[in-house]
């Protein structure tokens, strides 16, 4: 059972079935294509409330997502778990669950990834394919080379993307970031470095007191979150058409954890995904 995050769990989850049920209202009028739903970061079904028993539970999307049935189902569900406990978890509830509906349902046990490289092959060999996408990561477990190749392909991504409680954490104040960080940053935004250091650092120049000697220092930017939250839209423009306004998550003291967008090649798609964030949760 997966641990519950805070009253901003629920919200992101009924958010991504409000979406569910638009985009299959949608899809209904077009039999002719395959309707499909990738969850990569599936989790056991169920997500637990402080640690309590089952009865302060609150089902995951997986499990929201598949009672689903009007205005139709979708036609196939893959769910991307790598904890293999997790993923034995969700196979033995969906099977429970859901036996008499005979929902077509995938669970596999891989890195998410790799499973995204894998759906774009998917979709390029089957171009009646239309996938509405969910990827909830692990802090900075996506890297930026398992989006790019989702370019031009018929689907709808919402992603969470950890602004504040991941990129921000390895943005050090002082611009000594250790390497290990700077290769998780450079795979999760897809730039190099240097573009890091620039985006982010100003350099600040004084003259030392005792010597006399010009010193130059880096200086991390102020509002860095919103930065990082422009900058990955940006990035995520590159590959496809139009990206949502921003459900901002926060934690209990208000701070920024992360930023929950949705892009996509269809602008009707785009609409939906605004009403659903609504401009008080707008960045």
């Amino acid at each position: 059972m997966n641990q519950f995050g805070g009253n901003w769990t629920e919200m992101k989850i009924k958010m991504i079935v409000d979406y569910a049920k638009a985009y299959l209202t949608i899809m209904n009028k077009y039999p002719q294509f395959e309707v499909i739903y990738f969850d990569g970061f599936a989790g056991s079904g169920d997500i637990s409330k402080d640690n309590t028993t089952d009865i302060d539970s609150i089902k995951g999307a997986a499990i929201r997502i598949l009672e689903i049935d009007q205005p139709k189902p979708f036609d196939m569900y893959y769910f991307v778990e790598l904890n293999e406990r997790n993923a034995e978890e969700l196979k033995s509830t969906i099977r429970n669950t859901f036996i008499e509906k005979s929902k077509i349902a995938y669970i596999a046990c891989e890195d998410c990834n790799n499973k995204l490289v894998s759906l774009s092959q998917y979709l390029r060999k089957r171009p009646n394919a239309r996938v509405l996408a969910f990827i909830d990561p692990y802090g900075m477990a996506v890297n930026w080379s398992s989006i790019e190749v989702l370019k031009g392909l018929g689907i709808d991504l919402w992603m969470l993307v950890p602004t504040g409680i991941g990129v921000s954490r390895l943005l050090k104040g002082d611009g000594n970031i250790p390497d290990a960080w700077l290769n998780r940053l450079e795979k999760f935004l897809g730039i190099t470095r240097q573009e890091i250091m620039k985006n982010f650092y100003k350099k600040q120049s004084y003259q030392d007191l005792f010597t006399s000697e010009p010193v130059t220092l880096q200086i991390k930017d102020r509002d860095t979150i919103s930065k990082i939250h422009d900058l990955y839209k940006e990035r995520l423009l590159t590959v496809f058409k139009y990206v949502s306004d921003a459900f901002v998550l926060r934690n209990s003291k208000s701070s920024v954890m992360y930023h929950f967008m949705m892009a996509t090649n269809n602008p009707s798609a785009l609409n939906i995904a605004n009403d659903i964030v609504k401009p008080k949760f707008k960045l």
